[in-house]
This record gives structure tokens, C-alpha cells and sequence, in this order.
């Protein structure tokens, strides 16, 4: 698959197989995080891969889907804020460095053939417990990930014409 197959095959999965996702395939997931582009390089990421059932079933505390844990692991995407890269307006880049990480873990998994859900209605708090976080590390995003039971129908995109502006 090329990267223009794998955007379009990307889908928000919300049933997983109990089919353990194999080592080999979860490194190079976690290795395209690397990947990712980040203001000034300063890489202000920090992802936290939950195999754990008893912990990935205390996450329902935070995000009460129960599908959230039906995939064999959760991933925490976190950011660091104070390593995050500040606009001469005081704007940190640090979260959207987390979610082009994000992302990159989201489209490696999809070309190896794994699901994902970005979700972003947690409890942080919840989560900060849950995961025993220490001070200045963020959640922003979670995601299962494993092998799809059902993969979606692709949703609604607005036409190009109405997301881009082209100045000439």
C-alpha cells in the first residue's frame, strides 16, 4: 500500500479481535512515531503502550466505551509541555506534536494491517491516576489497537473546495 491507500483505508474502529497484536509489528508502529515532525525537534512526546488487562479495564473509569477495551492494547499518547517548543507569542506546540505522533502511529498501524480510535473524551485525571503519571506528563489522546472484528464504512469528508483557500 502506498501512503495515499493507507490515508483512505484508515477507519475509527470500535470492535477488535482478542488476537494479540505481535511484537515486530508494535515496534515499527512506536518507531514511526519517531518519525514525526516536531517544533524545533524538541520532541516533546511520551507514549505509554497498556498491555495489561486488569489496568486496560480500569481505563473504563476515565472512557466508559466499553470498546476501548476489547483491542489487546491502549495506547496513551502524553505530551511534555515544558520540552515543547514556544511561539514568540507564548503558544506551546508540544500537544500538536503529540497528535503528529499520534497520527504517524495511526497510519503505520492501518498499513500493518491493525485498528485504532483517536479519543480524546477522557477523564485526565482518570487517566493521570489510572497510568500513575508524574507531573508534566499530559494526556492527550488514547487509542486502542489491535486486529478490526468490523471495520466502518468511510464517513462524510467535506469537498476540498470548502477546507483550502489557494492565494496566487
Amino acid at each position: 500500500m502506498n501512503i495515499y491507500e493507507i490515508i483512505k483505508k484508515r477507519r475509527s474502529v470500535r470492535s477488535y479481535k482478542s488476537e494479540p497484536v505481535e511484537e515486530e509489528k508494535l515496534r515499527r508502529i512506536l518507531e514511526a512515531t519517531l518519525s514525526a515532525p516536531s517544533a524545533a525537534n524538541r520532541q516533546p512526546v511520551y507514549f505509554v503502550v497498556i498491555k495489561n488487562e486488569k489496568i486496560r479495564h480500569q481505563l473504563k473509569n476515565a472512557y466508559s466505551a466499553p470498546w476501548l477495551c476489547t483491542a489487546p492494547i491502549i495506547i496513551c499518547a502524553c505530551s511534555l509541555s515544558e520540552k515543547g517548543w514556544k511561539r514568540g507569542d507564548g503558544k506551546n506546540y508540544a500537544d500538536i506534536d503529540v497528535t503528529i505522533a499520534m497520527d504517524h502511529l495511526i497510519l503505520a498501524a492501518t498499513s500493518e494491517g491493525l485498528a485504532t480510535c483517536w479519543v480524546a473524551a477522557f477523564k485526565v485525571s482518570e487517566v493521570k491516576s489510572i497510568l500513575n503519571l508524574p507531573p508534566g506528563i499530559e494526556p492527550i489522546a488514547l487509542t486502542p489497537l489491535g486486529y478490526p472484528l468490523d471495520i466502518p464504512k468511510p464517513t462524510h469528508r467535506k469537498p476540498l473546495e470548502e477546507v483550502i483557500q489557494i492565494i496566487q
